[in-house]
């Protein structure tokens, strides 16, 4: 695997290195020294996977506030979107920065989304499946989420969202919310 970083820390592009042969090829995805040396969290407590059935379709963004904070390592096994991680740790020199990054069936790129930092993704292709592997239980109580299209992050969605559902769509303005509503 490469490990590309982005300018929010503790977000990183992971590329798998592929063994090509006359069958097809063979790629690690998942290694627990090579994140570990790189800060990433080796914890990976839970599994899962979503399916959206239309292009333009919007998912989050979302995260979870402590002790539940996840990470997430998230990779489109089928069709393509447009991944986002945004930066909420106040702390940090990329505060409310984000960053996007085409993950696709194709190019079979992963994004690692860290503790502290909100995701979402945008569907470019009908019928896609986005599997996520994830630092910390899903815990419905301690789920936050902030607007996709609020103007405090400037996100540039590369295409119109026609998909959405109500909590995601409704979250307040982040300036609004102190702190973010729950989901």
């Amino acid at each position: 695997m490469s490990f590309e970083e982005t300018v929010i820390g503790g977000v990183w592009v992971i590329r798998p290195e592929r063994l090509e042969d006359e069958r097809g090829f063979f790629a690690r995805t998942w290694d627990h020294d090579e994140f570990a040396s790189r800060g990433i969290s080796s914890r990976l407590l839970q599994c899962s996977m979503s399916f959206n059935r239309t292009r333009g379709t919007l998912r989050g963004l979302h995260y979870q506030v402590a002790p539940y904070e996840e990470g997430k390592l998230v990779r489109c096994t089928s069709g393509a979107v447009f991944d986002v991680a945004l930066d909420l740790r106040p702390g940090s020199p990329t505060f409310k920065a984000w960053v996007g990054v085409e993950l696709s069936a194709d190019n079979r790129l992963a994004l690692f989304v860290p503790e502290g930092c909100a995701h979402g993704f945008l569907t470019l292709a009908d019928a896609v499946e986005v599997h996520y592997q994830m630092t910390e239980y899903y815990i419905p109580e301690a789920g936050r989420g902030v607007r996709w299209d609020d103007p405090a992050f400037g996100i540039a969605w590369p295409e119109q969202v026609s998909v959405i559902n109500d909590r995601d769509r409704s979250y307040p303005d982040f300036g609004a919310a102190s702190p973010p509503q729950a989901s």
